[in-house]
């Protein structure tokens, strides 16, 4: 009896499971998918954003296209994307500053985080690399420093745009060693590196992926990471926190759909983002850019968004930038 009742309970629970993945499976898209990128081609945000769409497409069966739509720290892509239809064929790839740090910079945002968004799966975490011209006289953080202390607001750091990532890992780097430099705002990553290496401008604070080419070829020098250890790919860089003691400004990005999406819609797209992670294709090309896939349930990724809106604000509050 008690056999029989186990058995019962194992087979309801089995039942439950398949009618659970039944639900994930019933949506589809039924013509291409758009995933919105708020920043320039060529850069970190797009080129993660165009691996992760290619395996996608292979999964869903309808190709997923990568739109750019550059601007305001990614606002302009993320408003987008919080006004679209919620049926599951526009997505956004967001990023640390414009889903945490743009609410602590902007005095009006066109959209809610938490509101306005159904997160879908985080992504990947990647490093800052604090990278400078070679030419710059400097081989380290401490040298870059006491250069910089002498020549003070001579030098002159790019970022992908008031109020990105790169403008709060610089100014916040700036900030905690009392260095004097000029901010220098592009509409991307991408552009700031390539004026970078023709020597425009004498530092930037990149995401890995947009400049681990340039410094093995040895046209940039890598002076340190901003996580709290050191880059397997680039094991022999130090972190800033070696010479600055906790300071840590990791990156990290992931997939939204607007708010209303359906749950079926949600489900299908956070497994097959997943899926398409945990394949060792798609992990190798991330890792040989810097980049540690950490593929998430919805909600796994909705709570890690709650809790780095107030550490963001944070750094904000220590670099002094706005965005205004």
């Amino acid at each position: 009896m008690r056999r029989r009742l186990l058995l019962g309970s194992a087979d309801l629970l089995l039942a439950r499971g398949a009618a659970a993945q039944g639900a994930a499976g019933a949506w589809a898209p039924d013509r291409p998918v758009r995933l919105l990128v708020g920043f320039a081609a060529g850069g970190s945000s797009d080129v993660t954003a165009r691996l992760v769409a290619q395996a996608m497409s292979e999964r869903l069966g309808q190709p997923v296209l990568v739109e750019n739509r550059p601007g305001a720290a990614g606002n302009i892509a993320a408003e987008a994307v919080a006004r679209a239809a919620p049926d599951g064929h526009t997505l956004l790839f967001g990023v640390s500053s414009t889903l945490a740090a743009n609410r602590w910079l902007y005095r009006t945002l066109p959209f809610d985080t938490l509101r306005d968004f159904a997160p879908l799966s985080q992504v990947s975490v990647i490093p800052n690399l604090i990278v400078v011209n070679p030419q710059l006289p400097v081989r380290s953080i401490p040298e870059l420093i006491a250069y910089a202390k002498a020549n003070p607001g001579r030098l002159n750091y790019g970022s992908a745009g008031a109020g990105t990532s790169l403008h709060m890992a610089s100014a916040s780097f700036a900030a905690r060693a009392g260095l004097e430099m000029v901010h220098v705002p592009y509409r991307g990553g991408a552009p700031a590196a390539t004026d970078l290496i023709a020597g425009k401008i004498q530092m930037i604070a990149s995401p890995m992926v947009e400049v681990v080419g340039a410094v093995q070829a040895g046209q940039l020098r890598a002076l340190a990471v901003t996580t709290a250890r050191r880059s397997p790919l680039l094991p022999e860089v130090p972190t800033v926190a070696e010479t600055l003691p906790g300071f840590e400004i990791p990156l990290w990005n992931g997939i939204l759909a607007p708010a209303a999406t359906p749950p079926a819609a949600v489900a299908r797209l956070s497994a097959e983002i997943g899926a398409a992670l945990r394949t060792e294709e798609l992990r190798r090309r991330l890792l040989e850019q810097g980049s540690e896939p950490a593929p998430s349930t919805p909600e796994q990724f909705a709570d890690f968004i709650r809790a780095e809106i107030p550490r963001w604000a944070e750094i904000v509050r220590l670099s002094g930038a706005t965005a205004d």
